[in-house]
């Protein structure tokens, strides 16, 4: 699996080639953001969960900086983003909504948008506003619980992934020697 993501990673000397990034060089650099190891992965999959639920194409930018923040693997944290897609992100986003009324104690149920409305816009874009304003505050609380939920699953998960894999090859090589 290493070899494999090394394949596909780049070297220190494309990053310090590429014009864009000869800013950041000094940070990218730094080898905790490169090595994997079940620290450096552990990390980099909460910060990808975390960061999964940032609205709208941010989502790899806030890994990348938390990963830069944390000192964790950076590749695989912009990567672990990826489990939010145009398939799964409503069904996480009403998951949020649901977490967030549950957090703040909200019991009168999913709010309906108002119905479009051609003839009367000016009043349909008012009810719509209302309605983003009504929304707004669980979903928010949601989105934070619901992200830092996931992103201590995924911590752990990884860990004990990490460790229950280590345990097998031990035990494959112990058992190869005798």
């Amino acid at each position: 699996m290493r070899r494999t993501l090394k394949k596909y990673l780049p070297d220190h000397q494309t990053i310090r080639n590429n014009r864009w990034l000869k800013p950041f060089e000094s940070s990218l650099l730094h080898p905790r953001l490169w090595h994997l190891n079940r620290h450096s992965a552990a990390g980099a999959v909460a910060a990808g969960l975390f960061c999964g639920l940032i609205p709208g194409p941010l989502q790899m930018l806030g890994a990348a900086a938390c990963a830069l923040v944390f000192r964790v693997n950076l590749p695989l944290a912009m990567l672990v983003t990826l489990y939010t897609n145009p398939f799964t992100i409503v069904p996480l986003y009403l998951l949020a909504y649901q977490v967030g009324r549950l957090g703040i104690g909200e019991s009168n149920g999913f709010i309906t948008p108002p119905a479009f409305s051609a003839t009367d816009f000016i009043g349909w874009s008012t009810a719509m506003q209302t309605w983003m304003l009504a929304v707004a505050k669980p979903l928010g609380i949601g989105l934070i619980l619901l992200a830092s939920g996931l992103a201590i699953i995924g911590y752990f998960a990884t860990r004990t992934a990490w460790r229950a894999y280590l345990i097998s090859a031990w035990r494959r090589r112990k058992k190869l020697r005798s």
